[in-house]
C-alpha cells in the first residue's frame, strides 16, 4: 500500500492541493520523483535522503517512487521536501500515524534534518483551509504567518525529528508540539518605524498641492506633479502615505498574501498592517514593474496594491515601461499570460508621479530662465502618451517656494498629517457605506454603470462640465474621471450631491492634463 501525504503549490495567487504518493519496492536503490517537477523539486531527493539519515532514521535501500499529483500542474520550489520525507517515513513505519487525510505538510529540509522556512505560506494556509484541511505542519519560522488564518491548527516544527516524535504517540520519545496561536489584533495595532517619519506639517508652503493630495487620498485618484527641482515634489509624495486611511483586516490579509509569495514577510511580524509605498527608479524594467519571469512573480504594481506607487522623474522612464501601466491603471489588475499558464495579480494602487516641466527643469519658473528649445521640450514631454495622461485624474503644478515660505515667515500654520487624515477617513467611510456590497471601496473604482447612479448632476453642474468637455476636448474616459473626482470633492465636504463648485474644482485639476 502506498503512502499518501497532502501538500500544496501556489501558481500566481491560486493554491492547488497536491497529493504526494510514495511507493517503495525491491528494485535497484534509487529515488524517482515524477509529476512534472522542476529542478528544485528533483533535487529534493538528495536533501530528503540526507535529512532522514542525519535525523537518526533509516533511509530504505530500495527503489522509491514519488508521484506529485495531479501531474499536469508544474511543481516549483522546495515546499515538497517535508511531505516527501513524511511519506517515506510513513511507508517504512517510522511514523506510527498513517491517516493524514486532514493534515498537510509544507517545508524545506536542510541536510541536518532541520526545517527551513519557505515563501507563500499564508496563501497556502488560506487555500488549504478552504479545501477542508484542518491541520497544517509548517517550518517554525512560518508558524505565526500561517496561524493568522482562523480555524486552522498550525504546527510549527524546527526539525524532522520533532515532527516524527509529535505523531508517534506511543513512543517514549513522544513530545507533542503545541499549536501556534497569534493575536491578530496586536499586529493590527502595531506601528512601523516609518509611522510619523514624514508629516505634512514639515512641508513648507504648497497649500494647493497639499489639497490635491488630500483629494487623491480620499478617492484613491492618480496624481501627477510638475515643477522645478527642489520645489518639494518628492517630499510631498513621501508624506502622502501618512494621510491614507488604515488598512482593514481583509486588506491586510490580501496584501500579506502578495508579500508572502514574494518572500517579503517579516517572520516576527507576519501581517502587513500599513499601506505599501513603492518608490521605483527610472531604470526599472517593464517586467520588474508589472511582474513576470520564468516563474511569474508579482511586480511593483502588485506590491503597491492598496497603497502607493511613486514614480519620480516620470518622463525619464522608457516609454514602453510607462505604457505597460495603462491596463492596471484602468482595470486594477494585471494579467500575465504564458504559453502554458495565465496568472492574474491585483494592482489597485494610487499612482503618484513627479516630473520637471522641461529638460533643464525651469520652464515657467519665476527665478531661473529656461534654456530649453521648443523642440527639446516637445521631445521631453512626448514620452507621456495621451492614453496614459488620460488615466491620471489630477495634474498639478508645484512651483518654487517663495522666500518667506522657505524661511517659515508666513502666518499660515501647516496642518499635520493627522488632521488631514481625519478628513480623508471620513470621506472614505462615506464611500464604504455607499458602495457596501458592490465589491468596490473608493470613487476611483466606479464603473460607467455606477457613475450614472452615484454621480448625478443638476442643471448648473451639467452645463459647467459640458463647457469643460468642449474647451479642453476631453475624452469619454476623462469625462468619467472628472465625475469621479467631483464625487470625491463632494464627499470631503460631506455633500450628498455633486454641486457646481465641486465640478469647477475638479476641472481645475484636470485642465493641466
Amino acid at each position: 500500500m502506498i503512502s499518501q501525504i497532502l501538500t500544496a503549490c501556489v501558481i500566481g495567487l491560486d493554491v492547488y492541493k497536491i497529493l504526494v504518493e510514495v511507493d517503495i519496492n525491491n528494485s535497484l536503490p534509487a529515488v524517482a520523483i515524477v509529476g512534472l517537477p522542476d529542478m528544485s523539486v528533483t533535487e529534493a531527493r538528495e536533501r530528503v535522503r540526507s535529512a532522514i539519515k542525519n535525523s537518526g532514521f533509516e533511509f530504505p535501500n530500495k527503489k522509491i517512487v514519488v508521484n506529485l499529483a495531479p501531474a499536469d500542474i508544474k511543481k516549483i520550489g522546495s515546499y515538497y521536501d517535508l511531505p516527501i520525507a513524511i511519506g517515506i517515513l510513513s511507508k517504512t513505519n517510522t511514523i506510527e500515524t498513517t491517516d493524514f487525510k486532514d493534515i498537510a505538510f509544507i517545508g524545506e529540509l536542510s541536510l541536518d534534518g532541520s526545517v527551513r522556512a519557505v515563501s507563500g505560506v499564508l496563501p497556502i494556509a488560506a487555500g488549504l483551509k478552504e479545501q477542508g484541511i484542518k491541520t497544517l505542519v509548517v517550518p517554525f519560522d512560518n508558524a505565526k504567518e500561517a496561524a493568522i488564518i482562523d480555524g486552522l491548527t498550525v504546527i510549527g516544527a524546527k526539525t524532522l525529528t520533532e515532527i516524527v516524535n509529535h505523531f508517534n504517540t506511543s513512543s517514549p520519545e513522544h513530545k507533542k508540539i503545541e499549536p501556534t496561536v497569534v493575536n491578530v489584533n496586536e499586529y493590527m495595532q502595531q506601528k512601523t518605524e516609518q509611522d510619523g517619519y514624514f508629516d505634512f506639517k514639515d512641508v513648507k508652503g504648497q497649500i494647493k498641492a497639499k489639497k490635491a493630495m488630500e483629494i487623491a487620498a480620499a478617492g484613491a485618484h492618480n496624481l501627477l506633479m510638475s515643477g522645478p527641482p527642489g520645489s518639494g515634489k518628492t517630499l510631498l509624495a513621501k508624506c502622502f502615505s501618512s494621510i491614507l486611511p488604515p488598512l482593514t483586516f481583509d486588506e491586510s490579509i490580501e496584501l500579506t498574501k502578495i508579500y508572502s509569495i514574494s518572500g517579503l514577510v517579516n517572520p516576527n511580524k507576519p501581517l502587513i498592517t500599513t499601506r505599501p509605498f513603492r518608490s521605483v527608479h527610472h531604470t526599472a524594467s517593464a517586467i520588474g514593474i508589472i511582474g513576470g519571469g520564468t516563474n511569474p512573480k508579482p511586480g511593483e504594481i502588485t506590491l503597491a496594491h492598496r497603497g502607493v506607487l511613486f514614480l519620480d522623474e516620470f518622463v525619464e522612464f522608457p516609454r514602453n515601461v510607462l505604457e505597460v501601466l495603462r491596463q492596471p491603471l484602468e482595470d486594477g489588475k494585471i494579467v500575465i499570460a504564458r504559453a502554458k499558464t495565465r496568472m492574474e495579480f491585483p494592482s489597485d494602487f494610487v499612482l503618484l508621479a513627479a516630473m520637471n516641466p522641461c529638460p533643464c527643469g525651469y520652464l515657467g519658473d519665476s527665478e531661473k530662465h529656461c534654456t530649453c528649445s521648443e523642440y527639446q521640450i516637445k521631445q521631453y514631454r512626448s514620452k507621456l502618451s495621451g492614453p496614459l495622461l488620460d488615466r491620471i485624474d489630477i495634474v498639478i503644478d508645484v512651483p518654487r517656494l517663495k522666500l518667506d515660505e522657505l524661511m517659515n515667515k508666513t502666518s499660515v500654520k501647516a496642518e499635520t498629517s493627522e488632521q488631514i487624515r481625519e478628513r480623508v477617513v471620513k470621506a472614505r467611510n462615506i464611500q464604504l457605506e455607499r458602495y457596501k456590497g458592490l465589491g468596490i471601496y473608493t470613487n476611483s473604482e466606479l464603473t460607467p454603470k455606477l457613475i450614472k447612479k452615484y454621480c448625478q448632476l443638476d442643471e448648473a453642474s451639467s452645463m459647467l462640465i459640458k463647457n469643460a468637455v468642449r474647451k479642453f476636448n476631453l475624452s469619454a474616459r476623462a469625462y468619467d474621471r472628472l465625475l469621479k473626482l467631483a464625487r470625491t470633492i463632494a464627499d470631503l465636504e460631506a455633500s450628498e450631491n455633486i454641486q457646481p463648485q465641486h465640478i469647477a474644482q475638479a476641472i481645475q485639476y484636470r485642465s493641466n492634463a
